[in-house]
């Protein structure tokens, strides 16, 4: 069978494991990326209508300040985000099924301004009318180099799980710093726009209809057989 390669940054990559394991799938986890939190100066409770969260992450490397929007609703990209923002005490109003753009595009109330907690390098979105979003970095995900392993196992047939555009380009840029031939490696990416940042030249590219971890293992165990 061939192998399956996750390289989302922990804790991610641990959950993808465990996900794939009683999907089926064996899953081998190589992140390369770390995050960190970055310092974040955060606006006034009372302008703010709602949290607009793209990512687990983004809740938990908020910090302290987080606090001063614990009575604010929350509208967040998936389950796992969601499960990040309960845990940290913010009421949930809105779990998206289709990445962050749907969760704008189907919002109820359509005249709100909303902070959203962002990575570093995050994907914009188109905002809809009535809707004002300000933006705060509050972690970054630094690039970790290829290892030998992987590297050794990615001159072979491979399957490479992509869950952000961040690594698929840092992976792209390893693979030709490397010398790997991408013809040997298909890729799985929760969406298109992840499979753009990868650029071309690889065996095959998927995604499946929704960007949720359960299609895309779904997918990859399809893609292994």
């Amino acid at each position: 069978m061939m192998p399956a390669i996750v390289l989302r940054p922990e804790r991610g990559s641990a959950s993808t494991v465990q996900q794939a394991a009683r999907a089926g799938l064996q899953v081998q986890a190589f992140p390369l990326s770390q995050i960190e939190p970055v310092a974040w100066d955060p606006p006034a409770p009372d302008g703010i209508g709602g949290l607009l969260l793209g990512s687990a992450n983004a809740v938990r490397h908020a910090g302290p300040s987080l606090a001063l929007y614990r009575d604010k609703p929350a509208f967040v990209v998936g389950p796992a985000t969601a499960a990040a923002a309960r845990q940290a005490g913010l009421p949930v109003q809105q779990v998206g099924a289709g990445g962050l753009q749907q969760v704008l595009d189907t919002m109820p109330d359509r005249q709100l301004t909303l902070l959203r907690l962002a990575a570093r390098n995050h994907l914009e979105v188109m905002l809809p009318d009535g809707i004002t979003v300000d933006t705060r970095v509050v972690y970054a995900a630094h690039d970790l180099p290829v290892p030998p392993a992987l590297a050794d196992l990615l001159r072979a047939p491979a399957l490479v799980l992509l869950h952000s555009a961040g690594v698929a380009g840092h992976f792209a840029a390893e693979c030709d710093r490397l010398a790997i031939d991408r013809r040997h490696i298909k890729l799985a990416a929760l969406g298109p726009r992840i499979l753009d940042a990868a650029g071309p030249g690889w065996a095959a590219v998927h995604h499946p209809q929704k960007p949720l971890e359960a299609d895309l293992l779904a997918l990859a165990r399809d893609l292994c057989q």
